[in-house]
């Protein structure tokens, strides 16, 4: 179902994408593990063009301690770069852009929200002075976001590349609040209130301060939370009559359209890319499964399907293209080996021609007419 919204030819255009890859959603993917053959295991969060961020768990040796380490990868298992800083006990990659990659190491025992460029070298601390701990969750735009103590309270962070441009986007009257999403010029994620939607979380969106502060929450939602976004377009879920349910907002609680899927139990938005959306859904037996939309319910596709049968349950984080290809990250645990094991999948995007063009005119007017 179409919503006012989609009034918008701009706004349809943020979520098809310029390539308007209708094909892509149904055409045949493929997949390649990430995981290093001496890693316990690994997954894979961030996506930047040809490359994928992540971490992986692995020991020095028998009897010692696995140790998590941020990671960077280039479509192989073999071309991973380790972006552990040195002196940390612990870092993860949790997203990237632009050459660069934000997440977070423990350093003398604190969580530092943490940048990179690619190497371990490059660390930079983002961590604000005073804080008891702090996540970075979501880089573009030259902006980062995510999640810091400071003066006692978890709230939304923004950084702009170091510690000193810290900006607490915490609501006032919020217990708490995190960015899980930026792009430069908006960032979203979600507040909590416990005197509110029974404590649920409520999506957020921000414009670079608190004060911009908009409750996304569809009416009538128990609770939802924002994960991405892009171009004034905003992914993550909502649940609705008891079921998480995947979807977009346009600036406006008002504007969600709901992307979940008939046959499944709960779905949720986590990245976006490409023209594309991506997160799970979960079946009626309670697996996981990684999916992908092209902006309405009826284009999801399951991308477990393209996992051999080693593989069963499975998450897509983030999506991103380089031109060439289209490439999803994520996570699918792999039975015969008993780990979970970070994963790419790729399709080749067709050179564009005036078959797909006249698709593209057909689709927007098609979809203006249901909307006027």
């Amino acid at each position: 179902m179409f919503v006012k919204s989609f009034n918008s030819v701009a706004a349809l255009a943020a979520v098809t994408g310029t390539l308007a890859l209708t094909s892509a959603v149904h055409a045949q993917w493929t997949f390649t593990s990430l995981h290093p053959a001496a890693a316990r295991s690994s997954e894979a969060h961030g996506a930047d063009g040809g490359q994928q961020a992540g971490f992986i768990n692995i020991s020095s040796g028998p009897g010692t301690p696995l140790v998590r380490r941020a990671s960077l990868w280039a479509g192989s298992a073999g071309s991973r770069v380790d972006l552990h800083p040195t002196g940390a006990t612990a870092s993860q990659a949790a997203a990237a852009s632009g050459g660069q990659q934000v997440g977070w190491s423990t350093v003398g025992g604190v969580q530092r929200a943490s940048l990179w460029s690619g190497t371990a070298a490059s660390w930079v601390d983002l961590s604000p002075d005073g804080a008891t701990f702090s996540r970075a969750l979501a880089i573009g735009g030259g902006q980062q976001g995510g999640i810091a103590g400071v003066g006692g309270v978890s709230g939304a962070a923004l950084w702009s590349g170091t510690a000193s441009s810290f900006v607490s986007l915490h609501p006032t009257g919020e217990e708490s609040s995190i960015v899980n999403g930026v792009d430069g010029v908006q960032q979203v994620g979600s507040t909590q209130n416990t005197l509110i939607a029974n404590g649920n979380q409520r999506a957020a969106l921000w414009s670079g301060t608190a004060a911009s502060w908009i409750d996304l929450n569809p009416v009538g939602a128990n609770g939802s939370v924002a994960n991405a976004v892009l171009g004034g377009v905003q992914g993550g879920a909502a649940t609705i009559n008891g079921i998480s349910s995947a979807g977009l907002w346009f600036g406006t609680a008002e504007s969600f359209v709901n992307l979940h899927p008939l046959g499944f139990d709960s779905s949720a938005v986590f990245g976006m890319g490409a023209g594309l959306q991506v997160g799970q859904v979960i079946d009626a037996s309670g697996l996981r499964r990684a999916a992908l939309w092209n902006g309405t319910a009826g284009s999801f596709t399951d991308l477990s399907t393209f996992l051999s049968l080693d593989y069963g349950t499975s998450v897509a984080r983030d999506v991103s293209s380089d031109g060439v290809n289209i490439y999803v990250t994520g996570w699918a645990s792999n039975s015969a080996a008993g780990r979970v094991e970070a994963v790419v999948w790729t399709f080749a995007i067709p050179s564009p021609g005036a078959a797909s063009l006249l698709a593209i005119a057909g689709l927007v007017a098609s979809r203006r007419r249901r909307c006027d």
